[in-house]
């Protein structure tokens, strides 16, 4: 279903360059802010939580990193 909301200029162009940033659309920030006020699917609402965290909380490693076995078995063992 399609609807028509009315908001200002700038606000709505603040909210375009938000969406960008995070790879995505107004639309799809809004029907995800719905879904989230209004309950939604819990197991979609899990999903796209999940999804909004992995986008804005992703980490960074240096270029050529990887993990070794024996420096996984090293942070097991000092926990």
């Amino acid at each position: 279903m399609n609807i028509t909301l009315s908001a200002d200029k700038e606000l709505i162009k603040k909210g375009r360059e938000y969406a960008s940033a995070h790879h995505t659309s107004l639309n799809q920030l809004v029907r995800d802010y719905l879904r989230r006020i209004t309950g939604g699917n819990d197991a979609e609402k899990a999903a796209d939580e999940f999804l909004s965290l992995a986008n804005s909380m992703a980490g960074h490693s240096d270029s050529g990193f990887k993990f070794s076995r024996d420096a996984i078995y090293d942070c097991r063992s000092d926990g």
